[in-house]
């Protein structure tokens, strides 16, 4: 089973390898992260270290045995006990419960390592894989998620009260 593993500048190589290996897998239910974040790739990576060093985020990377990163789950916007969650998992782990044991754990961790009581997420209508993650891992809908909050798309919020 992967390792979820806290972000660090180590993983950098095994992050871009990820990110550009499900590029298209990713922009079939996503928003394309763009050439621009490739190109900028360092620039990008440093900035969402220091926001982890700043406590605003924490980014995690789910690491395989082998050392190759197989999903990036976040937490954004750590304000007042709440957090934003993101995630994206490779296309070979998917259907197998990984997103949703990972999701699960990140909830646990969110409460025991960052004091959090409350995280949110927003997928798409068009993104049931997603939304099925969500449900198993205890969230529940809360309203509507605007295509300002989903780059472009409709969809619905999510969001799951922790238990301590």
């Amino acid at each position: 089973m992967p390792e979820l593993t806290r972000l660090n500048a180590g993983h950098a190589p095994a992050v871009l390898a990820f990110e550009l290996a499900n590029r298209t897998y990713f922009a079939a239910s996503i928003p394309d992260r763009g050439d621009e974040f490739f190109e900028q790739f360092t620039d990008g990576y440093n900035a969402m270290l220091a926001e982890q060093e700043d406590g605003v985020c924490v980014f995690y990377a789910l690491v395989a045995e082998d050392g190759s990163v197989v999903g990036r789950f976040n937490l954004y916007d750590l304000e007042d006990g709440t957090a934003r969650l993101g995630y994206r998992v490779a296309e070979h782990v998917t259907g197998r419960g990984v997103a949703t044991a990972t999701v699960r754990e990140l909830c646990r961790m969110a409460t025991a390592r960052h004091g959090l009581r409350t995280l949110r997420a927003a997928t798409s209508h068009d993104n049931a894989p997603s939304q099925r993650v969500l449900i198993k891992a205890g969230f529940v809908p809360v309203g509507p998620a605007t295509p300002a909050d989903l780059g472009g798309k409709s969809g619905t919020w999510y969001q799951s009260d922790l238990q301590p």
